[in-house]
């Protein structure tokens, strides 16, 4: 498989993903890295460079919150991200999607059920644009 699509799909799931991991309490970017490696067995290895855009980028969007810490003795401050409600609210609104997202892929390559089942599992045909 052509790695630029292995990176598509991860893609694609890297802020909801950063959003789980910020729900279990305040972190720092390289700290988030390391969970999301260790988790994920080695599947997602993010550099700053990838990271670091996205907690930007949901900072603008008011989902996530930062502060700087205090220096201690010879160590540097560091940059703490923590959700904000609108995080734990979009967090909650992409679980819902992603349900519906994966059993409808599932069924389509043949290892779940159908469409029609998928959303109506999870509430009525939600329809998924790209």
């Amino acid at each position: 498989m052509k790695q630029k699509y292995e990176q598509q799909m991860k893609k694609g799931v890297l802020e909801m993903l950063v959003l789980r991991l910020l729900s279990e309490g305040e972190k720092y970017g390289y700290q988030l890295i390391s969970e999301l490696k260790e988790k994920s067995g080695g599947m997602f290895l993010l550099k700053e460079g990838t990271l670091y855009p996205i907690l930007y980028r949901m900072e603008d969007d008011g989902l996530v919150v930062s502060r700087w810490s205090e220096p201690k003795g010879k160590e540097v401050s560091k940059k703490y991200y923590r959700l904000a409600q609108e995080g734990l609210d979009t967090l909650a609104g992409l679980k819902g999607l992603w349900e519906v997202f994966s059993r409808t892929v599932d069924g389509i390559l043949g290892h779940g059920p159908d469409r029609s089942a998928a959303g109506n599992a999870v509430g009525g045909n939600q329809e998924v644009s790209v």
